[in-house]
């Protein structure tokens, strides 16, 4: 063998009872588990490391990840890679870099700047999807990356930012577009039902995308159309849609946020427990943390996003239009910020593409506006226009006792939604996993270690239909973890976003180092991974 883990505590990521053992690892490969009341000679090979004091666990799948360019920008990778993420889903929230042409791809580097810079860095020498993930595998990534096709995205390509119904040959597009990706290797299709402009999709129009997923054994993953005033009524549109589609749901970030959510948790899962006993395909994912993370002009109502980025900018640059934008989202509620009237001092900068704007970061709107001696929304109008619409924010509108119970649910996975972007990213880019290890597994026991191990391997490895990851088995990919329970923790805090963990000493790619006594090795393993036909 290649490689022994010698005295390891194994957690298998099924959620049954950890033990002792040691295992061997050939050509990527878990060869050998060899437990400790095991007769016979222990395994040997090429190269043993002492696990003692050390659980070894399945490598952790990012359920929801925003790393789209990322990727191929750095090649460490180390916010993932430190954690323990062998593998992420990318292509979120409806809008990523494939499938495109050359109008659509120069209108959604715009659109989501904030998310992942403006692209100026990378060479976009693909359009398709299947020309996307080939880029991944021909560069090399740090860790392995599964891709949802971005509904937004396909929209625009087939009919641009218009807020209208698909006409049939408009709709008939973007079947064919859905199927090509699927076809090429995506495993699902994702929705941003509060971002433009593939919230202007109505249910139908969706239904018939959804179809086409089915067809191919992928999921639909929304971020639906309401986290706040209408979130229950939003969880259950996407139940009865996927249910109409026949095809698997997978929530995305399934939290219940604003004020008039508190304590609601419950709620949403009556509505999922019906749902599933009913028959429905259904999982979610969710980050341990209560503060949300956006970009700024997510926040506008919708009708403000149409016709793109430049569009939006010239009515945030006009009085009167400016003036019907302010009310949508002080006094009505705007649908971008999920109905319920914006609260400036929930609103922090996170980040801004323009250097020049970087005092605004760490503060809210609210601050900033009381530092200038004027209303938020004209400190929130003038970022907006000064920073091309590039500024990202974080939303601090969540509910502790709501994330501690729906991570608890049967069909919870682990998820980070991190966005990489930015002088001070939210924490759960870069903590994700050790948070859930550290705080919620030991220090607050929302779960035990081992089921938490399992929500965070194989059952998202079972979503992506997986047959050999997500669980220490022989026969399975080396895909490994190994990590302190008794000290694992994020280091990342608000104030430190950038922070790595601690307690996570190594991990595996196909039985390959990426991290080695908690540095990140030059080792380049990940790869794409493409829907199993």
């Amino acid at each position: 063998m290649d490689l022994v883990i010698r005295d390891a505590r194994v957690i298998d990521g099924t959620g049954g009872a950890s033990y002792r053992a040691d295992v061997g690892v050939h050509e990527g490969r878990i060869t050998t588990i060899h437990r400790k009341a095991d007769t016979g000679p222990r395994p040997s090979g090429a190269e043993t490391l002492d696990a003692q004091g050390l659980a070894l666990a399945p490598g952790f799948i990012d359920m929801h990840a925003h790393s789209d360019l990322a990727l191929l920008r750095d090649p460490e990778h180390t916010a993932k890679a430190a954690q323990g993420v062998t593998l992420e889903v990318i292509g979120q929230d409806g809008l990523s870099y494939a499938p495109v042409d050359d109008r659509t791809l120069a209108q959604v580097r715009q659109a989501i700047t904030g998310w992942n810079g403006d692209g100026s860095d990378i060479d976009f020498d693909w359009r398709t999807v299947g020309e996307y993930l080939d880029r991944l595998d021909r560069q090399g990534i740090a860790v392995n990356a599964a891709y949802l096709i971005p509904q937004g995205t396909v929209r625009m390509y087939a009919l641009g930012w218009d807020d209208r119904p698909a006409t049939p040959a408009e709709l008939d597009r973007m079947k064919q577009l859905v199927a090509e990706g699927m076809q090429e290797g995506a495993v699902g299709m994702s929705s941003g039902l509060t971002y433009t402009p593939g919230m202007y999709a109505d249910d139908s129009e969706l239904t018939e995308l959804c179809k086409v997923v089915a067809q191919f054994n992928g999921y639909y993953c929304p971020h639906h159309r309401s986290y706040g005033a209408g979130a229950l009524q939003a969880y259950e549109e996407m139940v009865n849609l996927t249910r109409t589609a026949h095809c698997p749901l997978h929530l995305a970030h399934a939290t219940m946020n604003f004020g008039v959510n508190k304590g609601k948790a419950p709620d949403l899962l009556a509505l999922l427990d019906d749902a599933l006993a009913a028959g429905a395909d259904i999982t979610l994912d969710t980050y341990p943390y209560t503060p949300g993370c956006t970009t700024l002009v997510a926040m506008l109502p919708s009708w403000a996003s149409e016709g793109g980025p430049d569009a939006i900018l010239a009515r945030l640059q006009d009085d009167e239009t400016a003036e019907k934008i302010r009310h949508h989202m002080e006094v009505i509620g705007a649908d971008g910020c999920h109905g319920v009237p914006i609260e400036w001092d929930t609103i922090e900068i996170s980040g801004v593409s323009d250097p020049g704007l970087a005092s605004c970061v760490g503060k809210t709107i609210a601050q900033s506006a009381a530092q200038r001696g004027e209303e938020p929304w004209v400190t929130a109008r003038r970022l907006l226009i000064n920073d091309k619409l590039g500024s990202t924010i974080l939303q601090h509108v969540g509910h502790e006792e709501n994330v501690q119970a729906i991570m608890r649910h049967r069909v919870h996975t682990g998820g980070s939604d991190g966005i990489l972007q930015g002088s001070k990213p939210h924490p759960r880019a870069y903590g994700t996993f050790p948070q859930y290890l550290g705080r919620y597994a030991r220090e607050l026991g929302v779960m035990s270690l081992e089921e938490t191990v399992a929500h965070l391997t194989s059952r998202p490895a079972a979503r992506l239909r997986l047959p050999d990851r997500g669980v220490v088995r022989e026969g399975y990919r080396a895909d490994l973890v190994l990590f302190d329970p008794e000290t694992v923790a994020a280091g990342s805090t608000f104030e430190a976003p950038r922070t790595l963990p601690t307690g996570i000493p190594h991990v595996l790619i196909d039985g390959r180092f990426v991290m080695r006594d908690g540095r990140r090795t030059d080792i380049l393993a990940g790869r794409s991974v493409r829907r199993t036909p």
